[in-house]
């Protein structure tokens, strides 16, 4: 690793360790988007662009740097912005920190995540490099696996980033927009159990399911 990408490195773990330090969590969480809606909203009325880019600024570095926090910023998205605007930011900023993390293994931790996660991804890895796309948008719709580990996996491959882009976009849009959608009713919540219900994790399985489809089918066409 040269001195460029270890340096960027270093700054992603130190990012980390302050985001601990420091206890930043606090402030993802219902209790603390509740409370400070109001605040959010009316700053949102009078600094519109600033607030969008300031959020999806807030997402990236949350999802790049794989740190908890995307569902209540989903439902936040919601309650600042409303269902539409909220969903078409939060999924820019999950997509674009996604990105992030997937060309971090790709180029610059490949080593560490391959010691670490290894063996967990090694069936992940081998169905993304023989099925791309679908197999992605079937995690991606149904989770599997945590969003964060499907980044790290698929940076392990030879799957395009472009690929990874519009797989990840359109396979958080179902599920992005029912935390979206729930988070315009945020009084309605009483915990993030609440946001979904079974019959709409039903239908999500159900696309992803859909999804899967051109993959069971390559996999049917050569068993190898």
């Amino acid at each position: 690793m040269n001195a460029k990408k270890a340096l960027v490195a270093a700054g992603g773990i130190v990012a980390v360790a302050l985001f601990f330090h420091f206890d930043l969590q606090r402030f993802f969480t219902l209790d603390a988007l509740k409370a400070n809606r109001r605040t959010l909203v009316d700053y949102n009325a009078s600094h519109g662009l600033a607030m969008a880019a300031g959020f999806m600024a807030v997402y990236v570095v949350t999802t790049a740097l794989s740190l908890p926090g995307a569902a209540i910023l989903s439902l936040a998205a919601g309650a600042i912005f409303g269902p539409v605007k909220g969903t078409v930011y939060a999924c820019i900023g999950a997509t674009v920190g996604a990105t992030l993390a997937f060309l971090a293994t790709r180029y610059l931790l490949r080593d560490a995540v391959s010691a670490r996660f290894g063996r967990r991804l090694e069936g992940m890895n081998r169905e993304l490099e023989l099925r791309g796309a679908s197999y992605l948008l079937f995690l991606r719709l149904v989770p599997l696996f945590p969003f964060f580990l499907i980044n790290l996996a698929a940076g392990l491959t030879r799957l395009p980033v472009r690929t990874f882009v519009f797989a990840t976009m359109f396979g958080i849009l179902p599920g992005g927009f029912v935390y979206v959608n729930a988070g315009d009713s945020l009084a309605a919540i009483a915990s993030l159990s609440d946001v979904v219900s079974p019959r709409v994790l039903g239908s999500i399985a159900l696309l992803g399911l859909f999804a899967l489809v051109p993959a069971l089918y390559g996999r049917f066409r050569s068993p190898n």
